[in-house]
């Protein structure tokens, strides 16, 4: 390339946005299996009405007004980045061809960032609290029967637990409503940056020019019922009796929420993929004891994220 002028800096930022967008479309990011995208507009969210669903009742008299539950439940915005250098050298010797393919990873993982506080977050379900105060899967979720509140909280499950059991956990996701159980907030998407003008401080010093990503976001934990986490072996047993909890679920004040009958994901790790597509395409399979008809084929998405 030689010279190093404004034109030339230029093309080279052109081209590099160009690989950027190029890698964004490569990855296949699976968040939106699980998640709710949620914009923000400030520094955090607080989220005081998750806890409460709404009911209908017959109008009698005045109408009765719920207001939401206060449960102080806040998702704080984090910054994130990514940032290559690149060496002035390299671009007086027109030795670029280095840095397209690591732009087009830093796309990809532009892509696939929110993949990676998604699917942890849901791992780290069983020791992380939700906005009731308990962890995100547990034994002793407080749901009231009474509609006004009145009644004593029942303990509610949305964990299977077999202690004898040292493989990795998996879930049952009902996806089917507005609200999924995780939130992705999202304040600022990936935008690429640069700083690679001639009288940039890091190229007077180091003859380094800059290109990067950055944006604001986080996640949190949506609606407990509408997930089941499961420390269990993954078969055709387990999975109905995870389905069947689901559908046990119930709003305050007694009211089904109709849960887990569409929408229903199969969130396993790379380690439990095999038997999942097992239990979710195979006409017929073992109940434990003999071989059924397979009542949960095609019951399911099975969903295999990279970073669970």
């Amino acid at each position: 390339m030689g010279i190093v002028n404004a034109a030339a800096l230029d093309a080279i930022r052109t081209g590099f946005s160009k690989k950027f967008e190029e890698g964004k479309t490569r990855a296949e990011p699976m968040y939106s299996e699980v998640a709710t995208l949620i914009p923000s507009t400030a520094a955090s969210n607080t989220y005081g009405w998750l806890g409460q669903f709404p009911t209908f009742r017959e109008w009698i008299g005045d109408r009765v007004l719920k207001s939401m539950k206060e449960h102080s439940y806040a998702i704080v915005n984090k910054d994130w980045e990514s940032t290559i250098e690149v060496d002035r050298n390299d671009i007086e010797d027109d030795n670029l061809g280095v840095y397209s393919p690591l732009m087009d990873e830093m796309g990809y993982a532009a892509a696939v960032h929110p993949d990676e506080l998604v699917y942890p977050l849901l791992a780290a379900g069983f020791t992380t609290t939700c906005y009731d105060g308990q962890y995100f899967f547990d034994t002793d979720h407080p749901v009231n029967p009474q509609v006004d509140g009145s009644g004593v909280d029942a303990s509610v499950s949305n964990v299977i637990v077999d202690g004898g059991y040292t493989g990795d956990a998996w879930y049952i996701i009902d996806a089917s409503r507005a609200v999924k159980p995780i939130i992705f907030q999202q304040r600022k998407p990936a935008m690429f940056t640069h700083m690679d003008s001639m009288d940039d401080e890091s190229v007077f010093t180091r003859k380094s020019f800059r290109y990067g990503v950055d944006c604001r976001d986080n996640v949190g934990f949506g609606f407990w019922q509408m997930a089941v986490g499961v420390k269990a072996e993954l078969n055709y047993q387990n999975v109905w009796a995870a389905v069947q909890m689901m559908r046990g679920f119930k709003a305050d004040g007694g009211r089904p929420l109709g849960l887990g009958k569409r929408g229903l994901k199969l969130v396993v790790p790379s380690s439990l993929w095999k038997e999942a597509e097992q239990i979710n395409t195979r006409e017929n399979i073992s109940d434990g004891t003999t071989t059924v008809s397979n009542e949960l084929r095609n019951k399911f998405t099975v969903v295999q994220p990279d970073f669970l």
